[in-house]
C-alpha cells in the first residue's frame, strides 16, 4: 500500500518541497533583508525583530530621507495652490486649511513669534 494516498501519488511530493538549506547558505545570508517587502511595520507591536535590527532601520529611514518637490514645498506654503496651478478651483478643504493657515500667522505675528 506504500505510495498510494488520497492526495496524490509520489511525484506530486519529489519536487523537493521540503529542501533544507545548507548552513553555509544560511550564514552568509544577510539577517534583515529576509522577508517579503514591507512585512515589518515600524509600530507593529507584535513585530518579533529584535532592538538592533529596529535601531538599524530606523538609521536607514533617516538615510534615505527624501526630498521634498517643489510641488510639495508651495502646496505647504499654500494649500490651494495645486489646484490653482491645474487650473481647478481649490477644494473647500484646501480653501479652510488656507484661512486657518492665515489665522495662524496673524495670531504669530502678534505674538512676536514670525
Amino acid at each position: 500500500m506504500s505510495g498510494t494516498s488520497n492526495v496524490g501519488g509520489r511525484g506530486v511530493y519529489e519536487a523537493g518541497d521540503q529542501r533544507n538549506v545548507k548552513d553555509s547558505e544560511v550564514n552568509e545570508a544577510e539577517r534583515y533583508k529576509e522577508g517579503q517587502p514591507n512585512s515589518h511595520k515600524a509600530n507593529d507591536s507584535k513585530d518579533e525583530r529584535s532592538i538592533a535590527n529596529k535601531l538599524d532601520r530606523e538609521a536607514k529611514r533617516e538615510n534615505e530621507a527624501e526630498p521634498i518637490s517643489k510641488e510639495a514645498r508651495d502646496s505647504q506654503a499654500d494649500p490651494t495652490l495645486p489646484a490653482r496651478k491645474h487650473g481647478n478651483e481649490p477644494s473647500k478643504g484646501a480653501k479652510i486649511d488656507a484661512e486657518i493657515q492665515q489665522e495662524e500667522e496673524e495670531m504669530l505675528k502678534k505674538k512676536g513669534i514670525k
